[in-house]
């Protein structure tokens, strides 16, 4: 099962990054391999969404649970409907001189092995094609200050 964990340096600051990754309803703006996105329920900072995925002419959707701590900067995914036999997923947006380090981390795993072996081949290239959209959609709305 595919699992990634990163830091990386951004020049923004965390409540921007935090902003950006929690604005779920946008994916589909900028996220490579994310066709649909919608917000099924929001109370307080939890947020119940469906995203669509599509890779290689093959679509599935999944639900998962978004747990939005502002004040911590914090932001959990919690997997309840789809494809997946799990995935878990965490942001958290550190202060850092000139900007903020993402602490990245997902796990998954797909409960069709022909998804898995698919998605496996190319797993490294697809969680860094999806950090560098979140940069480069941070660069497009808040300026670029490489």
């Amino acid at each position: 099962m595919p699992t990634h964990a990163k830091i990386e340096f951004v020049p923004h600051s965390p409540e921007q990054l935090f902003d950006l990754v929690a604005d779920i309803e946008r994916y589909p703006e900028f996220l490579p391999w994310c066709c649909g996105a919608r917000i099924r329920k929001r109370v307080e900072d939890v947020v119940v969404a469906d995203l669509i995925i599509g890779f290689k002419g093959i679509n599935e959707r999944y639900t998962s649970r978004v747990h939005l701590d502002k004040e911590n900067l914090i932001i959990d995914v919690q997997y309840e409907n789809g494809p997946f036999k799990h995935l878990k997923n965490h942001w958290k947006f550190l202060p850092a001189d000139g900007g903020c380090n993402i602490d990245f981390y997902i796990d998954f795993e797909f409960k069709s092995r022909i998804l898995q072996a698919l998605i496996g081949a190319l797993f490294n290239e697809a969680v860094h094609k999806m950090v560098s959209a979140f940069k480069a959609r941070a660069d497009q709305l808040y300026g670029c200050e490489h």
